[in-house]
Formats: structure tokens, sequence, C-alpha cells
């Protein structure tokens, strides 16, 4: 009985990260990703011309775009994870209530 709350309480603290990390991708993708596209599209567009151009386009697209990708990669392989322990735990837990259920049916099976 306490170790089905202590269940649910993981599951709500875990809920709670994965709510966090998207929060935290959505906001590595409207903050940063998404606006240094729009430079490098705005730059390669011809807001801006000349060698300062050319290489202000060439640091965001090689260094900044891979490198918040590369974050925002990281990000989603940590909610993939977290959500597959999630699943193994819950599926862990629901085999022992089973098995509990089944032992504790045999044990006290009356003839």
């Amino acid at each position: 009985m306490g170790t089905d709350i202590l269940i649910k309480l993981a599951r709500a603290a875990l809920d709670n990260v994965l709510s966090q990390l998207s929060n935290q991708l959505r906001v590595v993708n409207e903050q940063a990703l998404n606006p240094a596209r729009q430079m490098v599209q705005a730059v390669t567009g011809g807001i801006w011309r000349g060698n300062g151009a050319d290489a202000f386009v060439e640091e965001i697209s090689s260094l900044m775009i891979p490198g918040v990708g590369r974050v925002a990669d990281h990000i989603t392989k940590i909610s993939h994870d977290l959500t597959h322990a999630r699943d193994v735990i819950e599926r862990a837990d629901e085999a022992i209530e089973r098995l509990v259920r089944t032992r504790l049916h045999d044990a006290f099976e009356f003839y």
C-alpha cells in the first residue's frame, strides 16, 4: 500500500521533470535556434553584404546552430530515456502487483 503512494509520487515528480524538459526544448528552439536561422536567412537574403556578413553567416552556421542543435538533441534524448525508465518502472510495478495478488490468492485458497 505504501509503495503505491511512493510510485504515484515518483511518477508525478517524473512527469514534472518531463514537462520541464519539454519547456526547455521549446525555449531552445524559440529563443536560440529559430532566431539564429532567421538571422542567417536575412543576411544571405541580402540585408548585410561583404566579408563581415559572410564571416557572420559562417560562424552562426558552423558553430551556433549545430551547438544549439546538440543541446536540443541532448534534451530530447534525456526526455526519451526518462520516459522509457518510467515505462519500465510501471511495467515492473504492475508485474509485482500481479505476482503478489496471485501468491496471496494461492496461499489463502481454501478447499
